[in-house]
C-alpha cells in the first residue's frame, strides 16, 4: 500500500523526507515518507507507528544520482560484530564496548559509524536503532536481528550469529571471486592482444602488402578488412560500449530492469546455475538466521526477499510471503515458484511441520554452500582451457593470415 506525502512544519525545521517500505502488525506491507531529523530517528518513528521497516534511505531526487554507493566492507563489519559480541558476554555495557572498540578501528569509514551509534545511544536510541541509520554498514536483516535480541535479551548470543554468518557469507562471496579471477585475467590479456595487433601491427602488414601490389589470400583479406573497421570506426564503438555500460547501469536501478536482467542470467548455461545456487544459499542462510534469532516468519520472509540481491527471487518470496499470509502455508508456495529444487523445498516442507524450520533451512545453506563450491570448480576447470583456446584460435588465425599472405607474395614474386 503506497502512503501519500503530506508536507508538514517539521519541513521547515530543517527535517529531512526518508523514503521507506515497511510492515504493518499484520504482516501488510506499507511505502510512504517519514520526516525526521535523522535516519534513526525515522526508524524509531515507524517502530512506534506500528510499522516495523524494511527499507529506510533519504528521499533524493534525480539530481542526488549516484552509480555507486560507498559500503564498509564486510570483514570490517564482521570483526566489529565478533568484537562487540565478546564485550557483551562479559557483562561490559554496550556503550562501554563501542567506547574501546572505536579506539581499535582503522577503516575510517566504520571508525565514523561507531562514534555516530555512540552518540545516538546517549540520545536514548536502542542499538538497533542506531544501526538502522546506517544501511551503508548494516542490512536490513542484521537491524530485524538486533531488534529481536534486544526484546529477549540474549544481543551477545545473537551478536556471535550474525558474525557466523557474515563470515560464511563472505566466505561464498570470496570462492565466487577467487574462482572468476583466472578467468578473467585470461580474458583481459587475450582482448588487450586483439587490440594490439588490429591497432599497431596490421596497419604495418597492410602499408607493406599494399606497395607490393599483390593478391592477397581470402584470410588475409578478411583479417584486414577487419582491422580496417575496427580502426576507421573506434569512435563508434567506444560510444556503443559506453551506450552499452550506460544502460546496463540505469536497468539495475530499476526493479523492471533488474529482474529482466537477472532473468536472463538464470538462464544462461553454467553461470545460471551458480548463480541460482549461490541465492538458494544466501536466501536458506540468511532466513535460518532470523527465524533462530526468534524474528517472526512474515518479517523474516520479507527481509530475505530484499536481501535476495536477485530480482527474480525477491518477486518469487514477496508471492510466497502473501500467499503464506493468505494461510496457504509456506512449502506449497515455495514449490510453485519453481526456483527452488526438490532437495530445498523438501527441507521448507519437513521444517514447516516439524516446526524446525530453523534447522532444516541451516542444514539446507550448508548443503548449498558445497553445492556451490563443486559447481564453482566445475565451471574453473571449463573457463580456463576455454578462453585459452579461443585466444589461441584468435593468434593462430591472424598468424595464418599473415603467413599465408607472404607466402603468397614469395610465390608470385617467384614466379614473376
Amino acid at each position: 500500500m503506497k502512503l501519500p506525502f503530506i508536507p508538514d512544519k517539521k519541513a521547515e525545521r530543517g527535517f529531512t523526507a526518508f523514503k521507506y517500505n515497511a510492515l504493518d502488525e499484520n504482516g501488510k506491507k506499507f511505502a510512504g515518507t517519514e520526516m525526521a531529523a535523522s535516519l534513526g530517528a525515522a526508524h524509531l518513528a515507524l517502530i512506534q507507528r506500528g510499522l516495523q521497516p524494511l527499507d529506510l534511505k533519504v528521499k533524493t531526487s534525480i539530481l542526488n544520482f549516484e552509480i555507486t554507493k560507498k559500503m564498509v566492507p564486510r570483514d570490517e563489519i564482521m570483526n566489529f560484530t565478533r568484537q562487540l559480541a565478546v564485550f557483551m558476554k562479559a557483562g561490559v555495557s554496550i556503550m562501554e564496548a563501542l567506547e574501546v572498540i572505536v579506539e581499535e578501528t582503522q577503516d575510517k569509514m566504520l571508525r565514523k559509524i561507531i562514534f555516530e551509534l555512540i552518540d545516538s545511544l546517549r540520545s536514548g536510541d536502542t542499538y538497533a536503532t542506531a544501526c538502522a541509520g546506517h544501511p551503508e554498514a548494516f542490512p536490513n536483516f542484521y537491524v530485524g536481528i538486533l531488534e529481536s535480541a534486544e526484546l529477549t535479551g540474549n544481543l551477545d548470543q545473537v551478536l556471535n550469529q550474525l558474525a557466523e554468518y557474515i563470515e560464511r557469507d563472505q566466505a561464498a562471496r570470496t570462492k565466487v571471486t577467487s574462482a572468476l579471477i583466472y578467468p578473467a585475467v585470461v580474458a583481459a590479456m587475450s582482448i588487450v592482444t586483439v587490440l594490439v595487433l588490429t591497432i599497431f601491427v596490421l596497419p604495418r602488414f597492410r602499408v607493406f602488402f599494399a606497395s607490393l601490389h599483390a593478391q592477397l589470400p581470402l584470410v588475409t583479406r578478411m583479417l584486414m578488412s577487419t582491422a580496417g573497421f575496427i580502426g576507421t570506426w573506434w569512435y563508434a564503438e567506444l560510444a556503443i560500449i559506453i551506450l552499452f555500460v550506460a544502460g546496463f547501469i540505469t536497468m539495475r536501478r530499476s526493479h523492471k530492469g533488474r529482474a529482466l536482467l537477472d532473468s536472463v542470467i538464470l538462464k544462461l548455461p553454467v553461470i545460471g546455475d551458480i548463480t541460482q545456487t549461490a541465492v538458494l544459499e544466501r536466501v536458506c542462510r540468511i532466513l535460518s538466521s532470523m527465524l533462530r534469532a526468534g524474528v517472526d516468519l512474515p518479517r523474516s520472509m520479507a527481509v530475505t526477499a530484499d536481501s535476495a540481491n536477485n530480482a527474480v527471487f525477491h518477486d518469487a518470496l514477496e508471492d510466497v510471503r502473501d500467499a503464506m499470509m493468505q494461510g496457504q502455508g509456506l512449502a506449497g508456495p515455495i514449490a510453485r515458484t519453481g526456483l527452488f529444487p526438490g532437495a530445498a523445498r523438501q527441507m521448507f516442507r519437513v521444517g514447516e511441520e516439524t516446526g524446525t524450520l530453523d534447522q532444516q533451512l541451516t542444514v539446507a545453506a550448508d548443503y548449498y554452500n558445497r553445492e556451490l563450491e563443486v559447481k564453482l570448480e566445475r565451471a574453473t576447470a571449463l573457463f580456463e582451457p576455454a578462453i585459452i583456446v579461443l585466444m589461441g584460435v584468435v593468434v593462430g588465425f591472424v598468424a595464418v593470415a599473415l603467413i599465408s599472405a607472404m607466402y603468397g607474395i614469395y610465390n608470385q614474386v617467384k614466379v614473376g
